[in-house]
C-alpha cells in the first residue's frame, strides 16, 4: 500500500540527510552540521552545530549519554550528512587553533581511532605551523600553504579525490587520491581553539 504523501517525503528527506545528497542538491554542494552523538567528550558544539571547540577538561564522560557512535579515544566528530556522488566543497574557519585535521571518513569508522590514522580516513593535518597530508599514520608535507585562517576542501566522489584549497587564490594546493568504498562524511578533529564550517557551497568556478 502506498505511503501517504506527507510520510513518505518525511522518509525520503531522512534517508538523504542520512545517506547522501539528493541530486537536486548536488549543484550547491553538501549541505551539513556536526553531529553531536559522534563527537568525544573534549569536543563542544557551538553555532547551531557547524562549530566545534577544544575543551582540555571536557564533558564528563560519565554524564554524556551512552552511544555507540561517539569518540572515545581521540577528540573527533563528524559531520551529520554522508556523501555517495558528485563533487562538493565547503569552508574551514580557523580560531586560534594550532593543531587539527580536516577531511573525510568512512560514515562507520571505528570509534576507537583517530581520522587519519587508518586507511578508512583522509584528511589535512595542521601542527607545529605545518601542513601534512595524512592516511593510515603516515605524514606527507604540504607546501605553500601557511597560517590557516579559512581553508576549503573539494571533495570529488567518483574521481576519488580530496583536495586542500585556498580560499584567496581559489586554487587546489593539495589533491589525495582516495579508495571511497561507501558512504563518506566531513570529518574533524581538533586539539585546542576552534573550527567553523560553512557548507551548502558552490564549487567555484575554476576548481
Amino acid at each position: 500500500m502506498a505511503l501517504p504523501f506527507a510520510r513518505s517525503w518525511r522518509l525520503c528527506r531522512w534517508a538523504v540527510k542520512r545517506w547522501g545528497v539528493a541530486a537536486g542538491e548536488s549543484w550547491r554542494g553538501i549541505s551539513f552540521k556536526l553531529e553531536e552523538k559522534t563527537a568525544h567528550s573534549s569536543l563542544a558544539l557551538f553555532r547551531a552545530d557547524t562549530g566545534v571547540k577544544y575543551g582540555l577538561v571536557g564533558l564528563e564522560p560519565t554524564k554524556l549519554a551512552l552511544n555507540v557512535e561517539r569518540f572515545r579515544e581521540w577528540a573527533v566528530v563528524l559531520a551529520d550528512t554522508a556523501v555517495t556522488s558528485g563533487r562538493h566543497y565547503w569552508e574551514v574557519t580557523v580560531k586560534r587553533s594550532q593543531q587539527f585535521r580536516i577531511g573525510v571518513a568512512d560514515a562507520d569508522i571505528s570509534r576507537d581511532s583517530c581520522i587519519g590514522a587508518d586507511d578508512r580516513s583522509w584528511v589535512f593535518s595542521y601542527a607545529q605551523r605545518k601542513w601534512h597530508t595524512m592516511l593510515a599514520n603516515e605524514k606527507a608535507p604540504i607546501e605553500g600553504i601557511g597560517q590557516p585562517e579559512k581553508v576549503g576542501l573539494l571533495l570529488e566522489y567518483e574521481a576519488q579525490k580530496l583536495s586542500l584549497v585556498d580560499v584567496i587564490q581559489v586554487s587546489v594546493v593539495c589533491t589525495l587520491q582516495t579508495d571511497f568504498r561507501g558512504p563518506v562524511v566531513p570529518a574533524f578533529a581538533l586539539w585546542d581553539g576552534e573550527l567553523l564550517t560553512h557548507s551548502g557551497l558552490e564549487v567555484p568556478k575554476g576548481l
